[in-house]
C-alpha cells in the first residue's frame, strides 16, 4: 500500500524504514532541508529502556515546587496562561499516583525494551554506526534519600525482567572511572547495564540513507498545511506544494501533531516540554564519562558521544518557543563541571533546544486511529530515541495487518478517557 509519514524525526524515519521493509511504498514529508533537524538534532544521546519512566508519579507535585526554587533548577514555568498547558498538567496530576505510575512505567518500559531490542537487529543486519556505546546507564545519588527512594523504581525493573545494579560510591567509580576525582558529591547510584547511547542525529541521517535505497521518497522543504477528511476517513494530505493521495498517513510530527490532528477532529493530549542541551568537546578522555550519567538531583544527563560529550536536561514549559535562556546554558555546564571537572572545555559548548512531545502519562501514543487510514507515532517525550525503532517495527506491523511483536494494550489513543474524535 501507499503510505505518508509526516515528519523525518526518528521516529518518522524508523517508520518509515520499517514500513518500506514491509514492502509498502513510502513517501516522507517534512519541512526541513533533511532528517533529524528538530528534536532528533542535539538529544542526550541515551538509549534507555530501563530509565523510562513517567514524570507523573507520587511526590511529584512536592518536587516540582522545590525544582522551581533550585538556583539549577530542572523544572522551569514560563509566564502566560495556555489552555492546553492547563489540560496537560491538570491530566499529569491525575496520574501521580503510585498505581498510575506503575502502570505507566510498566508500558513504556514494555515499548522500550522492545525498541532495543529492534535496534540490535538494525545494527547487525545493516551495520548502521552513530557513536554507539553500549556500557549502560547510571543514575547518581547525590543523597541517601534518593539512593533509599529508588526502592519504587526498582520493584518495577525487576517485574518488569529489566537487568539493574545498586551501587555504592565505589561500584559507581569502577564503572566511570573519572567519578573518582568527585568522590565525595555523590553516595550511590543505579547502574543499568542493558542501556546505550548514541548520536540520534547521526543515526537518523544514516537510517534515512538505507531507506531511501528501500524505496522510500523523502520531500523535504514541504509544509504541511492539513489533512483532508472525508467522512469516517483521511483521504489527503495538504502540502504548500500540493495534496498528496495514500492508502495510510502516519503521523509523526512530534510537539505538532496535536496541532495537525485538531483540524481532523481528533484530540491527543500532547505537549511541547522544552529541553537543552550543550555538546562539549572532550580534551581529556580519562575525565570524561564512559557511558551516561544521570544526575538525580538536577536531572540532567551527561553522556559520551564519540569526541564530545552530549550534556541534556531541563523542562522548560513554555509552549512553542524555542528561544535559548543563558540561564539553562549554565546549569548544564554546571552539571558537567561539578561531575567531570577534567574532560571537556565547557567555554567551547554548543547551546541547543528542543520540543519533546509530551503525553500526560509519559508513554507515547502508537498505532490505529478511530479515524480511518490515520496512524499515530507521537508522544514519546524524552524517549523518542530510545523507542524509535521499536516504535517503527510496531508501525509496519499493524499497517501490514500483522500481530505487533508487543502487546499495544495502553500504547494507543484509546487509553485517554476524553481524547480521540471531537464532536
Amino acid at each position: 500500500m501507499k503510505v505518508i509519514v509526516l515528519g523525518a524525526g526518528v521516529i518518522g524515519v524508523a517508520v518509515a524504514y520499517e514500513l518500506a521493509g514491509a514492502g509498502h511504498q513510502v513517501t516522507v514529508i517534512d519541512r526541513q532541508a533533511a532528517p533529524a533537524m528538530e528534536t532528533s538534532f542535539a538529544n542526550a544521546g541515551e538509549v534507555s529502556p530501563g530509565y523510562s519512566a513517567p514524570w507523573a508519579g507520587p511526590g511529584v507535585p512536592l518536587k516540582a515546587v522545590k525544582w522551581l526554587a533550585m538556583h539549577h533548577r530542572p523544572l522551569v514555568i514560563r509566564p502566560g496562561v495556555d489552555a492546553a498547558l492547563v489540560r496537560w498538567v491538570l491530566a499529569m496530576l491525575r496520574n501521580c499516583t503510585a498505581a498510575r505510575y506503575d502502570i505507566n512505567k510498566s508500558r513504556m518500559v514494555r515499548l522500550a525494551e522492545y525498541s532495543r531490542d529492534c535496534l540490535r537487529s538494525l545494527r547487525v543486519e545493516t551495520g548502521i554506526a552513530y557513536d554507539e556505546r553500549m556500557q549502560g546507564t547510571l543514575q547518581l545519588f547525590r543523597t541517601q534519600r534518593q539512593l533509599d527512594g529508588s526502592a519504587g523504581d526498582i520493584a518495577v525493573l525487576r517485574e518488569s525482567g529489566v537487568a539493574f545494579e545498586l551501587l555504592d560510591a565505589a561500584g559507581c567509580i569502577r564503572h566511570e572511572p573519572a567519578l573518582a576525582d568527585v568522590r565525595h558529591k555523590f553516595v550511590g547510584g543505579l547502574r543499568l547495564p542493558g542501556d546505550e547511547t548514541g548520536d540520534c542525529f547521526k543515526f537518523t541521517q544514516r537510517l534515512a540513507d538505507l531507506a531511501s535505497r528501500r524505496g522510500v521518497v523523502f520531500r523535504f522543504g514541504t509544509a504541511v498545511c492539513g489533512m483532508v477528511r472525508s467522512g469516517a476517513g483521511i483521504e489527503g494530505v495538504v502540502t504548500d506544494r500540493e495534496t498528496l493521495i495514500a492508502d495510510g498517513y502516519v503521523v509523526a510530527l512530534g510537539s505538532y501533531s496535536p496541532l495537525l490532528l485538531r483540524q481532523v477532529g481528533l484530540r491527543v493530549p500532547v505537549y511541547p516540554v522544552k529541553g537543552y542541551s550543550i555538546t562539549v568537546p572532550i580534551v581529556d578522555p580519562s575525565g570524561a564519562p564512559e557511558s551516561t550519567v544521570m544526575d538525580e538531583t538536577h536531572k540532567v544527563a551527561v553522556t559520551r558521544l564519540g569526541d564530545r560529550i552530549r550534556v541534556g536536561g531541563t523542562a522548560e514549559l513554555a509552549g512553542y518557543t524555542l528561544k535559548l535562556h543563558e540561564a539553562r546554558r549554565r546549569t548544564l555546564a554546571h552539571v558537567v563541571s561539578d561531575l567531570f571537572p577534567r574532560g571537556g572545555d565547557v567555554e567551547r559548548a554548543e547551546f541547543w533546544c528542543g520540543l519533546r512531545p509530551m503525553t500526560p502519562d509519559g508513554t507515547p501514543i502508537i498505532g490505529a486511529t478511530p479515524i480511518a487510514r490515520l496512524f499515530l507515532a507521537t508522544g514519546h517525550g524524552t524517549l523518542g530515541w530510545t523507542m524509535a525503532a521499536g516504535t517503527g517495527r510496531v508501525l509496519a506491523d499493524v499497517l501490514s495487518g500483522k500481530t505487533p511483536g508487543i502487546d499495544l494494550a495502553g500504547l494507543t489513543i484509546a487509553r485517554y478517557r476524553g481524547a480521540g474524535v471531537m464532536r
